[in-house]
């Protein structure tokens, strides 16, 4: 179901006028490939995003923006073609963004605005992959943004050059300086397609969540959104390196590229860095745009104030071949020793078959798990609203796909009722997954409008208590639970915190 093109009111915004298409059933306005942001080439590559160039006439925004630059998108492990980016086009020029609306700029009652940041390991992604579609979204009135920002090592790059001629002493964030710019762009334009840009939620996945929780405790961001969902990632204990780590990286892969200035950078095709630095990828605490680590920020009580809807997926990062009972014991009495026991009591491993389903419960725990508790938990220390979630649905599937389950941005297309972008020979829904998916996006779009995801004849969604947690779980059963894996959860902190 793609929109067909047919012209959408003419809006002016920042740079000049644009034009969209309509939706095939004609309620929802689309505008894909906004500029937002000057196109960040030639020596306007690794700097701050800049105010976007003017143009004349009116811009046929119809289409996507191309990704940004990253390696071919090939389907892999769990993901397959809707779960990627379009081939084509993919460019250093990207900076893109994408608006889908009810109505534009004609309403007296302006409606909330979510703006959706893709994940992608840093290195990958872009805002043209079909499950964040937004036309389902904007039909339950809230008006829809996905948003570009630079990857890899165009978006995350550190030279002392850099920092030096940034004039804030500071460099590399490039990515996350993008998600700011496109979230000052819709604080100065978004009314235009009528939207309120005093309500507005940013949200992500895997990297796109790990970005949110960034732009939630960042200085950068402060007063552009009041709400935050973050699904599966956060950078609770993760250690992202220094400036001063991330600009020895930048000079070490110059000095391997032979481009020992950063003019001589700034000339190598893209595809040259692409494929040669690959050292570092993802934010640094750089002291601007991140001023220390997100737990530091949290416990000083510095983060943007947001109620947040957070969360994370069964079957997360699932191990392909577990270890044996014999393997597994090993090495966990090696690494905890005289408290191997305690660790055992969480994850225990009396058969091959027990050690195989800790060694999953133990990856999807450390990966997500830690992460997003964690982060509600700093929530509820500071008495800010937090709702806590785990995906259950195994999403139906044959071939490779079957043995997946609730897999790692699984949950996405529920999230935002796009189940009509799935391939069905790969994936055969049924009746289930609308329910799943109707009932999901409403607890989002809830969340989007009001800052609760509660509503009327909808399952009772507590809000999160860290000394008796309660998660909602999203799967065949939608219900409200405990978190019973809290003690373990809470074991993993205690032992990160002591390395």
């Amino acid at each position: 179901m793609h929109a067909v093109t047919l012209a959408a009111d003419t809006l002016r915004v920042e740079g000049g006028k644009i034009s969209g298409i309509n939706s095939p059933d004609n309620r929802v306005h689309i505008y894909k490939g906004i500029p937002f942001a000057a196109p960040p080439v030639g020596d306007l590559r690794w700097k701050a995003p800049q105010p976007v160039k003017k143009w004349s006439g009116v811009l046929a925004c119809d289409k996507f923006g191309p990704s940004p630059v990253q390696g071919e998108p090939v389907p892999f492990s769990m993901w397959s073609a809707e779960f990627l980016i379009p081939k084509t086009p993919i460019g250093e020029d990207c900076l893109y963004l994408n608006v889908w609306t009810e109505s534009s700029g004609k309403t007296a009652a302006k409606k909330p605005v979510v703006v959706w940041i893709y994940g992608g390991g840093f290195v990958s992604g872009g805002a043209g992959c079909a499950i964040y579609d937004g036309e389902a979204t904007a039909k339950k009135g809230v008006v829809f943004v996905s948003i570009n920002y630079r990857v890899g090592a165009f978006g995350f790059f550190a030279h002392p050059e850099l920092t030096k001629e940034s004039g804030k002493n500071a460099s590399g964030n490039y990515g996350l300086m993008d998600q700011v710019a496109a979230l000052k762009w819709v604080k100065k334009n978004i009314a235009q397609f009528g939207g309120d840009p005093e309500n507005v939620t940013i949200a992500g996945q895997s990297a796109g969540s790990m970005s949110v929780n960034c732009l939630v405790v960042s200085p950068q961001a402060k007063g552009l959104f009041n709400k935050a969902i973050a699904e599966s990632g956060a950078g609770f204990g993760r250690n992202y390196p220094t400036l001063k780590q991330a600009e020895e990286a930048g000079l070490q892969a110059g000095e391997k590229l032979g481009a020992k200035s950063l003019a001589a950078l700034r000339k190598l095709p893209a595809d040259e860095i692409l494929k040669n630095i690959t050292s570092y990828r993802g934010p640094i605490v750089d002291g601007l745009v991140l001023p220390e680590s997100v737990s530091a920020i949290y416990q000083a009580g510095k983060q943007n104030s947001v109620a947040l809807l957070t969360g994370w997926n069964q079957n997360e990062n699932a191990v392909a071949k577990p270890k044996s009972a014999t393997e597994f014991q090993a090495q966990y009495n090696q690494q905890y020793g005289p408290i191997a026991q305690t660790f055992f009591q969480h994850y225990p491993a009396q058969t091959d078959a027990q050690a195989a389903h800790s060694q999953n419960e133990l990856a999807r725990d450390m990966s997500y798990g830690v992460q997003n508790y964690s982060w509600a938990v700093a929530q509820a220390q500071q008495n800010k609203a937090a709702y806590l979630y785990r995906f259950t649905r195994k999403l139906p599937a044959t071939g490779i796909y079957a043995s997946y389950g609730a897999f790692h941005t699984g949950e996405v297309a529920y999230a935002y009722d796009n189940l009509r972008f799935i391939d069905r020979s790969l994936r055969p829904l049924d009746g289930t997954d609308d329910q799943i998916a109707n009932l999901m996006s409403t607890f989002w779009v809830n969340f989007i409008k009001t800052g609760n995801p509660n509503g009327t004849g909808m399952p009772q969604w507590p809000a999160f208590n860290a000394n008796a947690p309660q998660m909602m779980l999203i799967g065949e059963e939608m219900k409200a639970g405990p978190l019973t894996e809290q003690p373990a959860l809470d074991f993993l902190i205690e032992q990160a915190a002591k390395r």
